[in-house]
């Protein structure tokens, strides 16, 4: 099946070729170098080359610069057929029958059979990952590897360039993922470069995902209805279009809010949760739902996070009492701060909204306020002074509960004295624990249930019943002591803490069935033990120090605390074991200090235990970690890794190319670390980025104006003050092939020479001297005459090694005039040689009469035919003469057939040119260069770019 089921192609010739025009000038001669005298018996060589050479050089051919988009969805699987590119391209009939617009030549005869097509990409690169080519059918299927258009267009940026074999792009728009592929198509008939685009579509393979889980959004409990609150963190799905985010919905709306989605100018959707009842905190304070965000596609995939809605307060309570009034009662002999009543007033509000305080009215006399004190923070009310025989038996206490901005709510406390007369009860205590002046002395640690007295409770009179209780706060329990009935017994309920608590002070309480009370206040004090370990305030000291630090350098204060009281809280600090010798630590003051300097290249970081050790019996101690990292300073160069780098280079390298790595490192570390790397000489030319150290040229750098350079290159560290170091670098410039050879001799297409008609065969009669200014293989030049025009031009060669031309039969009567020959210089350069042409004109006379005929002559365009060969000449010099002449008969044999052949090919080769060059002129609309030779050259033009002729 296609991947896309969409295919597009357009075409672009692009044929570049740029003539210059030769201003001619008459050259009358010159100065001639030795010829060869051996030329006649190269016959048989030259006879062999056009036997076997010249019947293939009659195939025109021409360069097309084509281009096909494809579309596919993305995640389909390895083996789907995503095109044809010998269908799409027209190379192959479609469906078994010729296609009109096919571009292959119609009595190639390769439409009627397989084609002997190659497919291939122009490089190998990541080919093999994404897609596969068919070398031989040009199918394009998809390989093994998945293509994920979001994974794609993720790690392909912001467009791709062609020139490789694969290249992923997200241009030409936001939304489009192309994946791009250069392909060639052979042999040299068919030949095509083409720009293959496969167009990445968008599939629904991917859920919208909120970015947490949890999302709380905080409503004002007085937000009016219609208010829009921004939902924070917003879903995101990574596909495009109508598969990304679309709309959001709420699974409960709670009947109190619903959703709308806001839709910014980059398309972002945003969530706003709208307010739709009145909000009331002191109902509801939060809603739970769950907000579920949906894309558009088919189907279409959820995503879902938890919404809380929480209800924040605002001060829309007041505080307000459960009661109007409480009645309270108080006996006369009741003991001074004696809590008597409370009162509680509730606001539904939270925080400080809801804080409240308690006063009494002005309209409650001085007296009352005097006698008994309102708390106003908890609202407790306690006797204040001693109740004396003047008092006022009734009490009105009209007590205010004010709230911030509210009216205060009002409470009345009516309060009933009532005066006794009679022996309070007595108590006698017994000590069991050791007790010195009231103050009992417990140890800590004590087991439960330690006695520490006995009480006897008794009423003088012997007429009311008394009773007793422990008032105070404290891990101890009174008891009654059976079978005693006036007998109880004080212990403890659980083990107390010195460290928690050193001193308690409690009282017993007796009061008879009349309400008189009476108290006995205990002290309880403890003793201590060694019970705690030392304790650092820090279990991990970490500390910093600068390197090259001066000896005997303060580090750290530690501190350890020791809960214990006396010599046993006192600390003592030692070294752990795994602490380098070079650290001190004072046992008393706990200082630490290091005796020597540090490096920090050398070692950063240091880690050892050290010790608290108290002086209990047995005594305890702790362990802490001291962590200390060096600190760098700038005390270290940068250093190259080598002194000199060398680099080889082609010339012709683009501007900004990488021509290859500086590496320096520094051993210092954060800014004194960081190295700036710059050229000291040939700023103009070269430049070095100071991230990665890549060295790159301005301009493209050419051999023939310099073949090396030498440079510094500075490193300079970020420190203060900084430190730098020098490093030289030689750039050898590597020849390529940039030069076609330039023809000093003749110095013009327009100048001649004259033959005289008594020249002997074998005799030079004139020179093509070119001179190329590259080096090496890409300098060997080679002369060929690829042109001739005249009576007999073929009377005359040309040496292919040294350019000498000579007459190779004698001159005849029929020979008089013209003789034009066009000669072709090419060198041996890879990967493609270049060449130029010059025209050698030879006027066969026995004088120069007529000057002004022989240039009218010479202004007439000739009509040459091109009979292109590829000269053969030798790169290493030979000293071996052509000596067997016994084959002679059959050479000449072959020669005389092989040139009818050569005669009849090609003139069905230029047939098949012009009719091919007038079809492809009308189907081309972008052709760039329209080639003027169909069989003719201009013969005042010469090419600045390599051009091969045979194939125009």
């Amino acid at each position: 099946m296609r991947g896309g089921g969409d295919v597009r192609s357009s075409r672009a010739l692009a044929v570049s070729w740029s003539p210059a025009t030769w201003h001619p000038r008459l050259d009358m001669g010159h100065p001639s170098r030795p010829r060869s005298s051996t030329s006649h018996r190269n016959l048989p060589h030259l006879l062999l080359f056009f036997l076997f050479v010249g019947p293939f050089n009659c195939l025109a051919s021409y360069s097309r610069a084509t281009e096909l988009l494809y579309s596919l969805n993305e995640g389909l699987p390895a083996g789907v057929l995503i095109g044809s590119l010998a269908e799409d391209l027209r190379l192959v009939p479609r469906a078994g029958k010729q296609d009109p617009k096919s571009q292959l030549p119609e009595h190639s005869g390769a439409a009627e059979q397989n084609l002997p097509l190659s497919f291939s990409l122009a490089s190998q690169g990541l080919s093999g990952q994404y897609v596969t080519l068919d070398n031989r059918s040009g199918e394009l299927h998809t390989s093994a590897q998945e293509i994920d258009r979001e994974a794609l267009c993720l790690e392909g940026g912001g467009g791709a360039a062609w020139g490789g074999s694969i290249s992923i792009s997200s241009s030409p728009s936001a939304d489009s993922c192309l994946l791009l592929l250069d392909v060639l198509v052979l042999p040299q008939e068919y030949f095509r470069f083409v720009k293959v685009k496969i167009a990445i579509r968008d599939v629904n393979d991917n859920a919208p995902q909120f970015p947490v889980s949890q999302i709380s959004v905080w409503v004002p409990e007085n937000a009016p209805v219609n208010t829009r609150l921004a939902i924070e963190h917003p879903a995101t799905d990574p596909d495009i279009g109508t598969n990304g985010v679309q709309t959001y919905r709420l699974l409960d709306y709670h009947r109190m809010f619903t959703l709308d989605v806001e839709e910014n100018e980059n398309g972002e959707r945003t969530p706003y949760l709208i307010v739709m009842g009145l909000l009331d905190r002191e109902t509801q304070d939060q809603y739970v739902s769950i907000i579920i965000a949906e894309d558009g596609g088919s189907p279409p995939l959820l995503g879902s996070a938890t919404l809380t809605i929480g209800i924040s307060d605002i001060n829309d309570n007041c505080p307000l009492f459960t009661d109007s009034q409480i009645n309270v009662t108080v006996y006369g002999n009741a003991t001074v701060g004696t809590p008597i009543a409370a009162v509680q007033a509730v606001d539904r509000d939270l925080g400080n909204n809801a804080e409240i305080t308690y006063s009494y009215s002005q309209k409650v006399p001085q007296a009352s306020k005097d006698l008994f004190h309102l708390d106003e923070t908890t609202g407790v009310i306690k006797l204040f002074s001693k109740i004396g025989g003047s008092v006022l038996q009734t009490h009105k206490l009209t007590i205010l509960a004010n709230g911030p901005g509210c009216i205060p709510a009002v409470i009345t406390a009516l309060v009933t004295i009532i005066k006794v007369i009679f022996r309070p009860p007595e108590i006698v205590p017994r000590y069991i624990a050791n007790e010195i002046d009231g103050i009992v002395y417990l140890k800590e640690l004590e087991p439960v249930n330690t006695p520490i007295a006995f009480f006897t409770i008794r009423d003088p009179e012997g007429k009311y019943k008394v009773n007793c209780y422990l008032d105070g706060e404290g891990p101890f329990r009174l008891s009654p002591y059976k079978p005693y009935s006036n007998e109880y017994l004080l212990e403890t309920t659980k083990t107390m803490d010195y460290e928690l608590q050193q001193f308690y002070e409690i009282a017993v309480v007796a009061w008879n069935s009349e309400g008189f009370h009476v108290k006995k206040t205990i002290k309880v004090q403890l003793l201590d033990d060694n019970d705690n370990a030392p304790i650092f305030l820090q279990p991990l000291v970490e500390l910093t120090i600068e390197e090259n630090n001066a000896p005997n350098a303060f580090l750290a204060k530690l501190d350890a605390t020791d809960a214990d009281s006396g010599e046993r809280g006192q600390v003592s600090y030692f070294l752990g074991p795994d602490a380098p010798a070079y650290f001190s630590l004072d046992s008393v003051t706990g200082i630490l200090t290091v005796s020597t300097q540090l490096d920090r290249e050398e070692k950063e970081k240091y880690r050892y235990t050290v010790r608290a050790v108290d002086s209990g019996k047995p005594p305890k101690e702790s362990v802490a970690t001291v962590a200390i990292t060096v600190l760098d300073k700038n005390d270290n160069s940068p250093r190259f890794i080598n002194k000199d780098f060398s680099f080889f280079v082609p010339e012709n390298f683009p501007g900004y190319g990488e021509i290859g790595v500086i590496s320096v490192t520094d051993a210092d570390a954060g800014q004194n670390g960081w190295v700036a790397l710059s050229v000291v000489n040939q700023s103009d030319i070269f430049v070095i980025d100071t991230g990665k150290g890549m060295l790159r040229a301005k301009v493209s750098l050419d051999r023939e104006q310099q073949s090396s350079y030498t440079l510094w290159v500075e490193a300079v560290d970020g420190g203060e003050p900084p430190l730098s170091s020098t490093a030289k670098i030689t750039i050898l410039l590597l020849d390529i092939n940039d030069n076609p050879p330039l023809v000093l001799f003749p110095q013009s297409n327009m100048s001649y020479l004259l033959v005289l008609p008594s020249t002997l065969p074998g005799s030079p009669v004139t020179e093509v001297y070119a001179v190329d200014k590259d080096t090496g293989m890409n300098a060997v030049i080679a002369y060929s005459i690829i042109g001739r025009r005249g009576p007999r031009p073929e009377s005359f060669r040309i040496d292919p090694k040294t350019g000498n031309i000579t007459l190779e039969e004698a001159l005849l009567q029929t020979d008089y005039g013209l003789h034009r020959l066009l000669v072709k210089v090419s060198d041996h350069g890879y990967p493609e040689p270049l060449h130029s042409t010059v025209m050698v004109n030879l006027f066969v006379n026995d004088t120069v009469s007529n000057e002004s005929y022989i240039e009218s002559l010479l202004k007439k365009e000739p009509e040459i035919n091109i009979e292109e060969k590829e000269p053969q000449i030798s790169i290493e010099p030979t000293h071996r003469r052509f000596e067997s002449v016994s084959c002679m008969p059959t050479l000449v044999a072959l020669s005389v057939i092989s040139l009818g052949s050569i005669t009849l090919v090609t003139g069905m080769g230029i047939y098949i040119c012009l009719r091919r060059g007038k079809k492809h002129h009308r189907e081309e609309e972008n052709l760039e260069v329209q080639i003027p030779l169909k069989g003719k050259i201009d013969l005042h033009m010469r090419e600045r770019k390599p051009m091969d002729i045979s194939n125009i």
